[in-house]
């Protein structure tokens, strides 16, 4: 199981972090050698941060061999796909093919949401539509000249993004979703089931991986052998589909003081939602060192192949040593400076 860093991009609202100490934990993360990727958060008005995409342009050139990505692009579908694909061709080409795009329809419950929605025009059911047409097209103008696309949401002709990316044939697109998270998997109905399959199904067929950010072993259990088995039915090798974990870390040897400084920074984070201690204990790998290297196994053992971890601390650079220095020697990785 690789490793991932997420940088808190809200937190400069909340006074958590800064973009210098962001570009500086993501520069000491790539020179580790113990992360395979860094990523940023992303939203327009459902959750408002530092833009990603300018905020990954300053992540590259501080890296040299982590892959870069947003986790994940709620804004991905409020974006013009053309414009979108060009400065994401720009990013993979100053990242040397390094980047990951994953979409999601950034459907959310906060105010800006709806916010978001009167602006653009937008529907649930429009964002769904937007990502499938988005990802088909921003694919063609990566890998073609003169593309011509008629869709619902969007029309174009002859369009030549160019320069076109580093990476070969193109940078991977996941999607990213995590439905009906907030009701517990044990109450879930056959509707519920239906819903989330269809989630995955969007994955299996229009995506190069799939993120996500629930949280329930048992449910997250049942989500990555129900995508894997939607991937072989697509005529896909699932050994190829990329499945990433989004999850948070506090380390600290009283797990009490972990768990209540982690609660107060996903409350300010994601305000104004109240979480309950379970899900603080289950989104949280919290403790120390040794009860945090175990829940991260767990979730390895699942098979994920990678999990990114968040740093839900106020102290951004003493929990990053932390996590370098005593949680992850324990999961095997060792510093290559």
């Amino acid at each position: 199981m690789d490793i991932g860093l997420t940088l808190p991009n809200r937190g400069v609202l909340l006074g958590l972090t800064t973009s210098d100490e962001m570009l500086d934990l993501a520069e000491a993360a790539d020179r580790s050698g113990m992360f395979r990727s860094v990523w940023v958060g992303d939203s327009l008005l459902g959750k408002p941060r530092m833009e990603s995409v300018t905020l990954l342009s300053g992540v590259t050139a501080r890296t040299q061999r982590v892959r870069l990505g947003p986790a994940c692009m709620a804004s991905f579908v409020l974006r013009d796909p053309v414009l979108l694909a060009y400065q994401w061709a720009s990013l993979d080409l100053m990242a040397h093919g390094r980047t990951v795009l994953v979409g999601c329809t950034g459907i959310v419950e906060q105010e800006g949401a709806r916010i978001e929605g009167e602006l653009y025009g937008l529907t649930s059911k429009d964002r769904v539509g937007r990502l499938i047409e988005w990802i088909t097209l921003i694919r063609r103008l990566w890998t073609e000249d003169n593309v011509t696309f008629e869709g619902k949401h969007y029309r174009c002709s002859g369009i030549t993004i160019e320069p076109k990316p580093a990476a070969r044939p193109r940078p991977p697109i996941w999607i990213a979703n995590n439905a009906k998270e907030e009701k517990p998997f044990a109450e879930w109905t056959a509707d519920d089931f239906a819903l989330v399959e269809r989630t995955h199904r969007r994955c299996a067929r229009h995506a190069d991986g799939w993120q996500t950010s629930a949280w329930d072993p048992k449910d997250l259990e049942w989500r990555i052998k129900d995508t894997e088995k939607k991937v072989a039915e697509e005529g896909r090798d699932p050994s190829t589909f990329e499945t990433h974990l989004y999850h948070n870390i506090n380390v600290n040897e009283d797990r009490e003081a972990a768990l209540e400084e982690s609660k107060r920074f996903l409350e300010a984070y994601y305000v104004p939602t109240k979480f309950p201690r379970t899900f603080v204990e289950q989104w949280v790998a919290a403790g120390s060192p040794r009860e945090c290297a175990a829940q991260l196994r767990r979730l390895g053992d699942l098979g994920f192949k990678e999990v990114t971890v968040r740093l839900t601390s106020w102290d951004q650079r003493g929990q990053y040593r932390r996590l370098v220095e005593d949680v992850l020697p324990l999961l095997g990785a060792q510093r290559s400076v």
